[in-house]
């Protein structure tokens, strides 16, 4: 059967694709997705605190309001609940193939059709194909001498173990970052020590969460306006913190000094509090929000290790300083692989080049963050420079699926096969893209998980997502080239 429309992934992204187009009217489109259930990252990460740092209300898919959260920033059940009651509702079931991972793609130019290979040697055809495979599902461990040695349990905070029990363990946790902020307070109550391995002290800002009363969702479920006004104040103060991230300075500096002032409040000792603050500009790594982590560092059961690892030994952890660290468990909340491409699918285009070895030998790059010159009808949600510090990755979905339905109206209206995109206009974007972070808080100096392994950085969006709306808007005639 050929299909419009293959989407590959069924987290938000996929999701976000199959509700646009079954609001215009299309039915002919099948998503794949490798596991045996939707969510993504949000049915993989399951560890203790899991939450999103963006308020519910905004974090929601745009024509799928939910009334009913019951927190300013929801948690993992409750994200994952809700994606599978919309499936339910929308009856996108209907559409989806389980356990089924796309390992290669290969474009016939003259058929103008995509030819897909899942992993049992299976072949799928469609004339458009939506990547919606996310940015963060390739957990990073890294390799740490002596590990195979240690007789304790260790694993990535993306592969909690459901079973484990910590309490009166002792547990390391090596890593600052937004998963760490949430299960170092999470698990810190129950477990006899807890050894905070910290490379790099994160920024935390405030993040005012709590419940959202019963009347208040009742009042959301009657009056949807209060809703959508909720909805975009949240977008639009995002948005307003976004300024300190692009050449606003003096804003920058306030944000600072608030993150500053809030560290000073809620650590008791001094020597923790210099260990706990950050040496670079706050916005140039990930901005972390919580109302409990900082706190945490106040029971006496929680230390903050900043010598470096030098291997493990079989009784825990034992660090540059000669110090050994004994743990019956080990967390590593060290990110994902997001700014390099690490995967095994092949993704074969006109000319017949592997995007993916391309994307590894050169860096990842797209135009408008969504189609690529060789690749015709191959969209990517989240892809190249589409990534955001300061607001919701879901309105630049939407955005991107505006631009992915006007690319296939027009289609449609010409007649034609495919639309090849310039390899110069991708040029001449990327290159103001990468120009455009000159006077950002990301080119101030630090290493964060925006760069890839060169220093460039590949997984941010310079601007604010307003823009990035308008820049998705429509397709442009004159960015492609017609083939009829």
């Amino acid at each position: 059967m050929l299909y419009n429309f293959a989407i590959i992934g069924a987290g938000f992204g996929g999701l976000t694709a199959a509700l646009r187009l079954q609001k215009s009217g299309e039915t002919n489109f099948i998503l794949f997705e490798r596991a045996n259930a939707i969510g993504g990252t949000w049915r993989d990460n399951i560890y203790p605190g899991c939450a999103c740092d963006v308020q519910s209300h905004l974090y929601c898919f745009a024509d799928e309001p939910n009334p009913y959260w019951t927190q300013n920033y929801s948690e993992q059940e409750e994200i994952w609940q809700y994606m599978q009651s919309v499936v339910n509702k929308r009856h996108l079931e209907n559409y989806i193939q389980y356990q089924t991972e796309i390992k290669k793609l290969r474009f016939d130019a003259t058929e103008g059709v995509w030819h897909l290979t899942d992993q049992n040697g299976n072949n799928h055809s469609a004339r458009m194909v939506i990547s919606a495979w996310g940015p963060l599902n390739r957990p990073v461990l890294p390799a740490f001498a002596g590990i195979e040695d240690f007789k304790g349990m260790y694993f990535h905070s993306a592969r909690w173990q459901k079973n484990i029990d910590l309490k009166d363990k002792k547990v390391a946790i090596i890593g600052t970052g937004a998963s760490a902020i949430q299960i170092i307070p999470s698990i810190a109550p129950q477990v006899e020590q807890l050894w905070v391995f910290q490379r790099t002290g994160a920024w935390v800002t405030h993040r005012f969460n709590g419940s959202i009363s019963p009347l208040m969702q009742k009042l959301y479920a009657k009056i949807p306006l209060l809703q959508r006004i909720r909805r975009e104040m949240i977008y639009w103060y995002n948005e307003l913190i976004g300024l300190s991230f692009v050449g606003h300075w003096w804003f920058n500096r306030l944000v600072q000094q608030m993150s500053v002032k809030k560290l000073q409040k809620e650590v008791r000792d001094p020597v923790v509090r210099q260990k706990l603050q950050p040496n670079y500009v706050i916005g140039c790594k990930r901005i972390l929000k919580s109302d409990d982590y900082y706190p945490t560092f106040n029971r006496p059961n929680v230390s903050l290790i900043t010598d470096s690892i030098a291997s493990f030994v079989p009784q825990g952890i034992q660090t540059t300083d000669g110090n050994i660290y004994d743990c019956d468990v080990v967390v590593f909340a060290t990110g994902f692989e997001a700014a390099d491409v690490v995967m095994t699918m092949q993704i074969h285009g006109k000319s017949g080049k592997d995007l993916i070895q391309l994307w590894a030998e050169e860096s990842v790059s797209a135009y408008r963050g969504t189609t690529v010159a060789d690749y015709p009808n191959l969209f990517f949600l989240l892809g190249p420079n589409t990534g955001l510090g300061h607001n919701s990755v879901v309105h630049i979905m939407d955005s991107q699926m505006n631009y992915v339905m006007d690319y296939w109206q027009k289609l449609q209206q010409s007649k034609a096969k495919y639309f090849e995109l310039k390899p110069f206009v991708q040029k001449q974007y990327n290159d103001s893209i990468q120009k455009a972070f000159g006077n950002t808080v990301w080119a101030s100096g630090c290493q964060s998980w925006y760069q890839n392994k060169k220093g460039k950085i590949t997984a941010l969006y310079p601007h604010l997502t307003r823009r990035f709306r308008k820049e998705t808007a429509q397709m442009e005639w004159q960015d492609y080239n017609i083939v009829l």
